[in-house]
């Protein structure tokens, strides 16, 4: 700085901040050698504090409002100085101001998908995003734990190590809710107070106060999400013979309403209508006989109890079916555990293996871990 800078230093006795940016969340007063007047005049505007600290400890904190600095309004700094009588020369100490507004529109989002265990379809992975707005409440113990002696203290100083908490806690908090994949969509206000509740005592460790979390978006990987989709889809159709009849009928109004085709066109397209029930039923007859055994019927035994076949949930994936031959191999190489997931026609739901008594013998097969 040079003479002209210390002389212009000399004669300004008003200390405010007019903060220009959006960002800015500790401004220090610049003055030449910390140096200020008694009686020079500070301005504190609304949304501000301002931090007089002397020789590296926080001393006098002014809210809002207009000041004509003396020792009686600086006891604090008056006691650290040790001015029993009045003090008419400059004195050093350097002034912070920091903004108290809300500073939002904050991002966070998970770099990598999330592992999580739904009740639904098992070991998911989830993807997350949203914004958060937040705030200094307590400015001195910022300045303390955070922004320390930095002349000028941005919101990218900190906005990485608040993003870590809001993702580390944010997912720990949807896990412990248990709330399903499909259900979160719908949830996602409370999932966000969840949230705010779990991480509000880490900003507030900081000097900060977390006023806003929101959830914009929760994902699936998109294999995942595709084969939801064709799921969907299948409910959307529902009954694949009705669907037929429709299409068909479909083809004969087409037809009726184009004359070049007549009567051929209509035949034409109930015949195939007809053709795609055929064949539709014969689908799904063949994949029953294929994944179940066969009903008793007349002349034919009920199946023997133990043969019917097992599904086996093996990485988030249905396999099987395998026999009770098969399931010992299985169970032999760890494929198949007390925890495993499993199901066979009868069955309401996907259960683990040890709740089903017809495993019970292929559970003991397995010997225990070696001491």
């Amino acid at each position: 700085m040079g003479i002209f800078d210390k002389l212009r230093n000399e004669f300004i006795d008003i200390i405010e901040w007019t903060d220009p940016s959006a960002d800015t969340i500790v401004w220090k007063f610049p003055r030449y050698q910390n140096e200020i007047k008694m009686n020079a005049k500070l301005t504190v505007r609304e949304s501000q504090v301002a931090v007089f600290m002397n020789e590296g400890k926080i001393a006098d904190v002014f809210q809002p409002g207009m000041y004509t600095l003396t020792t009686q309004n600086m006891p604090i700094l008056t006691t650290l100085q040790g001015w029993k009588y009045g003090f008419n020369s400059p004195f050093k100490a350097d002034v912070f101001f920091i903004s108290m507004r809300q500073f939002t529109n904050q991002k966070w989002g998970t770099k990598n998908p999330v592992m999580l265990r739904d009740v639904e379809f098992g070991p998911v992975r989830l993807r997350a995003f949203g914004s958060y707005a937040f705030r200094v409440n307590d400015a001195t113990t910022f300045l303390k734990e955070v922004a320390a002696t930095n002349p000028e203290y941005t919101v990218d100083g900190i906005n990485e190590q608040l993003r870590n908490l809001a993702v580390s806690r944010g997912m720990d908090a949807i896990a412990e809710a248990k709330i399903p994949v499909l259900d979160l969509a719908a949830k996602y206000d409370e999932v966000s107070q969840l949230i705010t509740d779990k991480i509000r005592p880490e900003f507030n460790e900081l000097g900060l106060d977390l006023t806003k979390f929101l959830i914009e978006n929760i994902s699936l990987p998109p294999e995942v999400e595709e084969a939801l989709d064709k799921r969907s889809s299948m409910g959307i159709v529902g009954n694949l013979g009705a669907y037929a009849q429709f299409q068909a009928a479909n083809a004969m109004e087409k037809a009726a309403a184009n004359p070049s085709g007549g009567l051929a066109a209509a035949g034409l397209g109930a015949g195939m209508g007809a053709a795609m029930m055929g064949q539709v039923g014969n689908v799904f007859q063949n994949n029953q006989v294929n994944q179940q055994q066969p009903a008793a019927g007349p002349g034919m035994p009920p199946p023997l109890p133990g043969t019917e076949p097992f599904y086996v949930a093996v990485e988030g994936k249905q396999a099987g079916p395998y026999n009770m031959d098969q399931l010992k191999q299985l169970a032999a190489s760890g494929g198949l555990q007390s925890q495993t997931l499993v199901w066979k026609t009868g069955m309401a739901a996907w259960a683990a293996a040890s709740t089903v008594p017809e495993l019970a013998p292929v559970l003991a097969t397995v010997p225990p871990p070696l001491p």
